[in-house]
């Protein structure tokens, strides 16, 4: 009977302990020397093959690795395991319903990335026209005070002469199109 080697077990003695690869083991087969499966099911991930087993089959798995280049087999049977678990936890559409619900999710999340790039938009336009009322008031604010020729607008008090500049009520109808 031929083993797949296993290269961190040892016996005790100081040899090297040889079991089956996982695939042979759950097959009850004996695992010769080239065994297709042995390099992609170690004997210490029993479930990755028996997840694509019971899914597959081991023949399929068998003709299909038999049929790439070994370049390639790492990959399909990462692929097909991949696969395998999905249809098990969703036997009609496997990973098709897990990319579709993605593909969903990234629908929605679009959509709000949308959506706080128009508020952005929108609190930047409202800046855009706070700023200009509030240059708007002070160069209105300006004009009376350098008409009268005492006034000096380094003093900490050049506003406080203009009611106008902070009332509400003259203001009151330039703000409400900026909280809408």
């Amino acid at each position: 009977m031929m083993y797949c080697r296993v290269d961190d077990a040892e016996d005790g003695l100081g040899h090297d302990a040889l079991s089956p690869c996982a695939a042979c083991k759950i097959l009850r087969r004996r695992c010769v020397e080239k065994c297709v499966l042995a390099p992609y099911f170690p004997p210490t991930e029993p479930l990755k093959f028996t997840t694509a087993h019971r899914v597959f089959g081991a023949s399929n798995i068998i003709k299909f690795l038999q049929e790439l280049p070994e370049s390639q087999r790492a990959d399909a049977v990462s692929s097909m395991v991949y696969e395998a678990n999905a249809r098990i936890r969703d036997p009609v559409y496997g990973c098709a319903g897990a990319i579709c619900q993605l593909q969903q999710q990234i629908s929605e999340l679009q959509e709000q990335l949308a959506k706080a790039q128009a508020e952005v938009v929108n609190m930047q336009c409202q800046q855009a026209n706070l700023v200009a009322l509030i240059c708007m008031e002070m160069t209105q604010s300006q004009q009376p005070m350098s008409q009268h020729p005492d006034s000096n607008m380094s003093s900490p008090h050049s506003f406080q002469s203009n009611e106008n500049f902070l009332d509400d009520t003259s203001l009151g109808s330039l703000w409400e199109p900026l909280w809408t």
